[in-house]
C-alpha cells in the first residue's frame, strides 16, 4: 500500500509539472507551484524528483514514451508499410497540433534548457525516425519502393515534420497545423518513389 501512494504521488506530481510547465515554461515554472497542484509539499517532489531538471527531464521522458505507444498503436491495423509511414507521420503531427502548448515546451524550451535536455530530445527524435525508417525497410522488402538508406530517408522524413511544427509554433499562427500535412505527405512520398496516383489514394483513406 506504501509504494502503491507513493507510485501515485508520483504520477500526480509528473501531471501536476506537466501543467505548470506547459503554461509558465521551463524557466518560470517552480517546484513550489507543482507540488500545490500535486496536492504534495515541495519535500514531496523533492523526494521523487531531486532538482527541477530530474522533474523536467523523466517529464520528457514520460511524455515520449506515451507519444510513442500512441504512434505504434496507431499504425499496428495497417498491413502496407507505406500506409503505416503516412499514418504514423500523421498521428504525431496530430497530437502536436492538439497540445500547441506541450509542442512549445518540448520542442523549444527544451532546446534552451540546456546540453541534458538537448541530448534527450535527440533521443526523442531518433525513436521516432527509426519508427519512420522500420516501415521504409519493410517497403523496400516489399518491392513497394527502390532499394534506399532507410536509416537516412527515416531521419530526413522527421526532421521536415519537424521544421513543420517548429515553424507553426514560432509564427504564433492559429491556423490548423494538420492543414500543412497534405503537402508534406506528397513531397515526401515522392522522395522514396511513391507515385502521384498511390498518393492520391492515401490522401483519400
Amino acid at each position: 500500500m506504501k509504494q502503491e501512494r507513493s507510485a501515485k504521488r508520483r504520477e500526480r506530481i509528473l501531471d501536476a509539472a506537466f501543467s505548470v510547465f506547459s503554461r509558465r515554461g521551463y524557466r518560470q515554472a517552480g517546484v513550489d507551484e507543482v507540488g500545490r497542484q500535486a496536492e504534495t509539499s515541495k519535500g514531496g517532489v523533492y523526494f521523487h524528483f531531486p532538482t527541477k531538471e530530474a522533474l523536467f527531464l523523466e517529464l520528457l521522458r514520460t511524455t515520449a514514451d506515451r507519444l510513442t505507444a500512441k504512434v505504434e498503436r496507431s499504425i499496428a491495423p495497417y498491413d502496407d508499410p507505406i500506409e503505416r509511414a503516412d499514418v504514423a507521420l500523421r498521428t504525431v503531427l496530430g497530437v502536436f497540433a492538439g497540445h500547441r502548448t506541450m509542442a512549445r515546451l518540448f520542442l523549444i524550451d527544451a532546446v534552451g534548457a540546456g546540453s541534458e535536455f538537448q541530448a534527450e530530445l535527440q533521443r526523442l527524435h531518433e525513436r521516432f525516425s527509426g519508427i519512420i525508417t522500420r516501415q521504409l525497410d519493410d517497403a523496400v522488402e516489399a518491392g513497394t519502393i527502390e532499394p534506399l538508406d532507410t536509416e537516412i530517408a527515416g531521419m530526413a522524413w522527421f526532421g521536415a515534420l519537424n521544421e513543420v511544427v517548429m515553424r507553426w509554433l514560432m509564427s504564433g499562427q492559429e491556423g490548423r497545423l494538420e492543414d500543412a500535412y497534405p503537402a508534406l505527405r506528397t513531397i515526401l512520398l515522392r522522395s522514396v518513389g511513391i507515385s502521384d496516383e498511390r498518393i492520391a489514394a492515401l490522401a483519400d483513406a
